[in-house]
């Protein structure tokens, strides 16, 4: 039998657009009916997906239009100081008008910056034929990748403090193309974890932070989430997630949660569950 429930009250609390009083009353739902819970997860998905959609590669074309924009640059140089106070008004005003095409500008200028600093730097045609250092080319590109490592990085922390959950759980989503998980980066994600206002971007964080569990700090710091959490979803997936990595250590902060009042009613039989399974 198929749930009649509202549909868009699941899109809604995807985005992070419904008031507390709502929101409370649609994870209680979440935690009763399997069917909404697979829809909404389905629905997560989908957006991590379209967010690890790779940007397309720019044409042959791009490099000509880029020459042309720096010539045109150099020629202006000498106008008056009017003039270039103008042009930066008028950006000014763009990028306030269009969020978007600012962040992909700002991406645009780095991407040609360390293409152009690959081009300075690589051997010159034949240099592989003569002695010297063996593996530079792939020194290069180490680098270069590691660059862009510390730049999705950045973003992902950037996004995270972002006021749209929408925003936050694409920065959650940067850590699947992030080449080494530090420290920063696992205390970005046990804070967003602990204190992020909305359920949906919590839960895409748990799920994020599975992903490092051979880490000692990542399973630490899941065992002390256990009580830092109010929204029945997040407390049951983490009682799920302490079963399957059979953390006994979360035994002893699962039945102080059991003492809480006004505990969900299906989250305290996974507990329970959960419990007797890791006993």
């Amino acid at each position: 039998m198929q749930c009649g429930y509202d549909k868009e009250q699941l899109t809604r609390l995807l985005q992070g657009e419904l008031p507390d009083e709502q929101r409370a009353l649609v994870e209680a739902h979440l935690v009763e009916c399997a069917e909404c819970r697979l829809d909404l997860e389905a629905s997560r998905r989908v957006l991590g997906m379209l967010d690890s959609v790779p940007a397309p590669e720019p044409s042959e074309g791009a490099r000509i239009r880029f020459d042309g924009m720096l010539d045109s640059y150099k020629e202006s140089v000498g106008a008056a100081r009017g003039s270039v106070t103008g042009f930066w008004s008028r950006l000014r005003q763009l990028f306030a008008g269009h969020p978007g095409f600012a962040m992909g500008y700002s991406l645009l200028l780095v991407v040609a910056g360390l293409g152009f600093g690959y081009l300075l730097h690589r051997p010159e045609p034949g240099a592989s034929d003569r002695p010297g250092p063996s593996g530079g080319d792939g020194k290069e590109l180490a680098t270069l990748t590691a660059q862009v490592s510390e730049m999705r990085e950045m973003m992902m922390k950037t996004l995270l403090q972002n006021p749209s959950a929408s925003e936050r759980m694409r920065g959650v989503s940067y850590t699947s193309e992030i080449r080494t998980v530090n420290k920063e980066v696992i205390e970005a994600l046990f804070s967003t974890l602990n204190n992020d206002p909305n359920a949906n971007v919590r839960l895409m964080t748990l799920e994020a932070l599975t992903h490092y569990t051979e880490n000692p700090m990542v399973r630490e710091g899941l065992v002390q989430s256990i009580l830092q959490q109010e929204s029945p979803l997040v407390q049951a997936a983490l009682a799920d997630v302490m079963l399957r990595l059979q953390e006994k250590r979360a035994i002893k902060p699962l039945k102080k949660l059991l003492q809480q009042k006004g505990l969900n009613e299906m989250v305290k039989t996974r507990i329970e569950e959960t419990i007797s399974r890791l006993s």
